[in-house]
């Protein structure tokens, strides 16, 4: 009578084989996190953007919170608490200027760069914590 089945040796090699595509695979993934959340926080700086223009086209000035863009509508709620996709966005807002930057929760795990934006509508980046009006602007 012959056995049928896998011998121990044979599923080690399976486990090994799998262990060696997941180490491969799972920093591309990390980063491919990393680039979405970035991704979003940039995105969602030139919503502000937006938000404040049409802002200022309806009050005659910019708003002086997120809470303003929240409540008027401009902006979803999401983004009016403060924190979307890994990253955590600070506003400030006078009646003809207002600065808004994006820090990630976690830096190195929700994202790399800290981000900011003001009525200039340029953004720009930082490679080591928050971004600046003196920062490097994006491509």
């Amino acid at each position: 009578m012959e056995r049928q089945g896998f011998t121990l040796i044979e599923l080690m090699i399976v486990v090994a084989i799998i262990a060696i595509i997941l180490a491969m695979a799972i920093p591309s993934l990390v980063r491919a996190r990393t680039a979405a959340n970035e991704a979003s926080a940039i995105s969602s700086l030139r919503t502000l953007a937006t938000a404040n223009g049409q802002y200022r086209t309806r009050f005659q000035s910019y708003a002086t919170t997120v809470a303003n863009l929240s409540a008027a509508g401009y902006i979803d709620s999401v983004l009016g608490s403060g924190t979307k996709a890994g990253y955590s966005f600070t506003y400030a807002g006078a009646s003809d200027t207002w600065t808004s930057s994006a820090v990630p929760v976690t830096a190195g795990a929700t994202g790399d760069r800290g981000f900011f934006e003001d009525q200039s509508d340029v953004i720009r980046f930082s490679v080591s914590g928050a971004a600046t009006s003196s920062s490097n602007p994006l491509d």
